[in-house]
């Protein structure tokens, strides 16, 4: 689906709540009708009055994925992440709108189709470029919609009628009105310069596409003859660069070789005249102190080359043979070439050695291959004037980045930015809009005809002849402009006006410098505006020893095979209340057990509630319901005021972006207190004799609940929006959950006084619950227990009933005073808040002969085991051969068994009191 079709109907049909919950009967249908009603588009959501059509928009443009890309760990963060805050902001009433797309991705797509022609004996050549581009085209009418729909089961609310392709028409404009603009400023230029050359690619790839891997190579050692006799001794961790040596270079305060400088050298095997020159560049203390110049491959020998003017020799053809500089050599792979020179020096005297050498080594992102400085023709674009307005941007808080460190990072790279390199020698993606007359004079222009009328005039004649430059932009070049091409620049749509600048962007930290900061630069040059106001960078989902992901190591995962497992709701509340922004999360398998194991408690808690409910049950209005505030029971009182306090706190949270503690804390109030107490505290009334205090419980439930799904939705969507549609439908609700309203502040809704009486009662509830587990008391008993409760009296006695049923106790053997006489007999006591003590009568809980017969089983085995350890640990041989770790884990054990020693001796002393 990719339009509105509101002819499907909701999935949720009336009834009894099954009694399981089973993502896969919803997941699909619910997103299909969420989408076929339109709720993912802001125009909706306005005219179903769900949200305030003047408030401000909250905006996210997706990161668009590439086109050949396969849903994986990573995809799934960023999905959860901006689609909670999507779903957050539209129940808080703003028109929310995420756009969604997708990136041509033209190194990995030209790739992904030319390895399917090699299958077939074709190559992109054999085609020529038309045809080939023909058949990507076709290949991404096949497959390029795989990612969008996997983002779909995600449950991505996008706006999906917005999905916009970075080669598509509109965004192909704003592609070609970018590249005129910055080329008419001068911002864009052509050179011959030294970049990073991808040989199995065979196109250029820019600075922060190069990986640097620390790889195990060598040390080469050898002469350089001087013609009149001697050598000066150089090393090299590429023997096969000295072919294209231009100069030998020494320290100009190196004494040893003082009397060499301004002589001549021969360049090995070839025999070529080069200079010995002079200057501090070069390190003294590496190596022999001597250094051979390669301007044409190695980015600090060009400068040095600039600044003496050396010549520029490349020794490389694009592939990565050696061409015909390197004279025999000339055809052989570099590696080939670098073992056979090595071999052919040896021989004629020239090696002084070679050892072993660990460096650091650029390899490319794209091809994991080792990446070669050469010397090409490429197009540039001017990056320090656009990264002076980012700077001062972010400087003046106009983009905030979560969590703010990554500003240093930010102000690092641009303060220090180098040119970007934007040409590629590919064939699929935006090509250069650049044609070039018969003595290589260019035209950047819209088209073939306006660059022709400009030739026409330049050369002052009709018949010329033009030829479009054969290269492509780079991807990023096209994703930069992303934030506000998707919206129509460069024409002045509604939409550019009403969602530019976007509220936040959310992405991986890793793609800093390739993304974001260009975005920022581009939103500032093309619209004068910064392209969102918030940076959120998400951390990467590594494995549960702390590994990154990869198809090499084998421990990626497929979200998919998660979703199938643990069900969509349950991966997107591990990945995000696993996650802190900017810090790297473990995803394991009792994370997910976990999450599932809370949408399952949501579902139970929600059949729970639809049965008390009963089929005559009309929600009241809550102003109603808390009129009488102080005439509703303890219990009541407690769940509101707990629900309004994580209301405003989550939500709090949510809007300074903390989005994995607010999901940890309401998983916390939906699971703990609103399942573990209030449920349980109600149910007394629900089944009791009293209609009115049953009818009041039962408002109480279904309003607590109901706020807590909504609250819960941008996490969970699908088992929220099935539970809520099951639920019976109050005044104002709207069609489904995803167009509620966030639960609001009510005034006179928190009660601390209400919440410290309740925290009394889960006290001593948990010390007699723990009592019962220690003694092993069988749940169904009640128990007798008498209570000393000290100032609190008034409030425990008045809430003695729901004491009784919390705690399982003996409602007529139950005494509750200021200041009761304590028990004559045994007796295990509880200390609960200020003053509060109970009693329980050991008596009354257990049978006390068997309980005897059992500790002193257990006491005899845990005295042996402290005889066994203290014999071991006064063994001199053991203390002093074993490893520390295995002594010491020995007298923490000990000391462990000591402590149970001493608990199972109080305890049958207090059997014996």
């Amino acid at each position: 689906m990719s339009s509105i079709d509101r002819s499907l109907s909701s999935p949720i049909k009336p009834g009894e709540m099954d009694k399981a919950w089973v993502p896969y009967a919803f997941e699909k249908a619910l997103s299909d009708w969420w989408e076929g009603q339109g709720f993912f588009r802001p125009e909706t959501q306005i005219e179903l009055g769900q949200v305030d059509p003047d408030a401000t928009p909250f905006v996210i443009p997706m990161p668009p994925p590439n086109v050949t890309g396969q849903l994986h760990t990573g995809h799934a963060l960023t999905a959860a992440a901006e689609d909670l805050m999507i779903r957050f902001h539209r129940l808080r009433g703003r028109p929310a709108l995420w756009i969604p797309g997708s990136d041509h991705a033209g190194i990995a797509t030209q790739s992904v189709v030319e390895r399917e022609l090699g299958k077939q004996g074709i190559s992109r050549h054999d085609l020529g470029r038309d045809e080939f581009v023909e058949r990507v085209w076709d290949w991404k009418a096949e497959f390029g919609d795989r990612i969008a729909e996997q983002h779909r089961r995600l449950g991505a609310s996008c706006d999906w009628t917005r999905e916009r392709f970075t080669l598509d028409e509109g965004l192909s404009r704003a592609v070609v009105e970018c590249f005129l603009a910055l080329h008419g400023k001068g911002l864009i230029y052509r050179g011959n310069y030294l970049v990073n050359w991808d040989c199995e690619l065979q196109s250029v790839i820019s600075d922060i596409e190069v990986e640097f891997e620390d790889v195990e190579g060598a040390l080469y050692e050898f002469k350089y003859q001087l013609d009149d006799g001697g050598y000066i001794p150089v090393v090299t961790t590429r023997p096969e660069t000295i072919l294209g040596d231009s100069a030998v270079a020494v320290h100009p305060e190196d004494a040893r070789y003082a009397d060499s400088v301004g002589k001549t050298a021969r360049v090995p095997i070839l025999g070529r005249a080069i200079p010995v020159i002079a200057d501090p560049y070069v390190d003294r203390e590496f190596g022999s102190g001597a250094l051979k110049v390669t301007p044409g491959h190695d980015p600090n020998d060009y400068l040095l080359g600039k600044k003496h003017g050396l010549e520029e020799i490349s020794i490389l053809h694009p592939d990565g043979r050696m061409n015909d500089n390197a004279g025999p050599y000339a055809g052989m792979d570099r590696f080939e070439a670098r073992a056979k020179l090595w071999a052919d020096m040896e021989a004629a005297g020239l090696v002084i050695g070679k050892k072993m050498h660990v460096h650091p080594v650029g390899h490319s992102q794209r091809s994991h291959t080792i990446v070669e400085p050469m010397l090409s023709t490429q197009w540039f674009v001017k990056m320090e004037p656009l990264a002076v307005p980012a700077i001062a941007a972010v400087r003046q808080g106009r983009v905030e980045f979560v969590p703010p460190r990554f500003e240093k990072e930010f102000y690092h790279w641009l303060e220090n930015i180098r040119d970007w390199v934007i040409s590629r020698q590919l064939w699929w993606g935006h090509r250069i809009p650049v044609w070039y007359g018969p003595d290589e004079t260019p035209f950047a222009a819209r088209d073939e005809a306006e660059a022709l009328a400009a030739a026409r005039a330049h050369y002052g004649r009709e018949d010329v002849e033009i030829v479009q430059d054969e290269d492509v932009l780079d991807t990023w070049f096209s994703s930069a402009l992303w934030p506000f091409s998707t919206l129509g620049w460069p024409e002045k749509t509604e939409d550019l006006a009403r969602y530019y600048p976007a509220s936040v962007l959310e992405t991986g930290y890793d793609i800093l410098f390739f993304w974001v900061a260009r975005m920022i630069m581009m939103g500032l040059e093309m619209t004068g505006e910064v392209p969102f106001h918030t940076v959120y960078l998400h951390g990467l989902v590594r494995d549960a020893t702390g590994r990154k992901m990869s198809k090499s190591l084998g421990n990626a995962v497929d979200p998919e095979d998660l979703i199938a497992d643990y069900g969509t709701d349950a991966l997107r509340f591990t990945l995000i209340t696993g996650s802190t922004p900017g810090v790297d999360m473990k995803l394991t398998d009792e994370r997910l057990e976990g999450s599932r194991n809370f949408a399952n408690k949501l579902w139970n808690v929600g059949r729970f509630i639809q049965s008390s409910l009963g089929a005559g049950f009309t929600p009241r209005a809550f102003d109603d319901l808390v009129g009488g505030w102080d005439d509703l029971a303890l219990a009541d009182r407690w769940i509101l005021s707990r629900l309004e306090r994580v209301n405003v706190h989550a939500a709090d949270l949510l809007e300074r972006y903390q989005l994995g503690e607010a999901g940890r804390q309401l998983y916390e109030f939906a699971w703990h207190e609103l399942a573990d107490w209030y449920v349980e505290a109600a149910k007394p009334r629900l089944y009791g004799d009293d209609p009115a205090a049953a009818d009041t419980a039962r408002q109480v439930l279904y309003h607590a609940f109901k706020q807590t799904l909504t609250m819960l939705h941008p996490f969970m969507p699908y088992v929220t929006e099935a539970i809520w549609g099951h639920l019976p439908r109050a005044d104002g609700d709207g069609p489904a959950l995803i167009v509620a309203r966030w639960p609001s502040k009510t005034a006179g809704r928190r009660d601390e006084a209400t919440e410290t009486a309740f925290e009394l009662i889960q006290d001593l509830v948990r010390g007699i619950r723990n009592a019962r587990a220690e003694y092993e008391v069988e749940p169904g008993r009640h128990i007798p227990a008498t209570i000393a409760t000290g100032a609190h009296a008034e409030s425990l006695v008045a809430d003695a009933e729901l004491l009784v049923t919390l705690a399982r106790l003996d409602a007529g053997a139950l005494t509750i005073a200021a200041d009761p006489d304590a028990p004559a007999e045994a007796h295990a006591t509880v200390v609960a808040g200020e003053g509060v003590v109970a009693w329980l009568p050991l008596a009354g809980m257990v049978d006390l002969a068997k309980e005897r017969q059992r500790l002193e089983s257990e006491l005899e085995k845990a005295r042996g085991e402290v005889a066994r350890l203290t014999g071991v640990l006064a063994n001199d041989g053991f203390v002093s051969r074993a490893p520390e770790a295995v002594v010491q884990r020995e007298r923490d054990r000990l000391a462990e068994t000591e402590g149970r020693v001493a608990a199972l001796e109080e305890r049958m002393a207090t059997l014996a009191g």
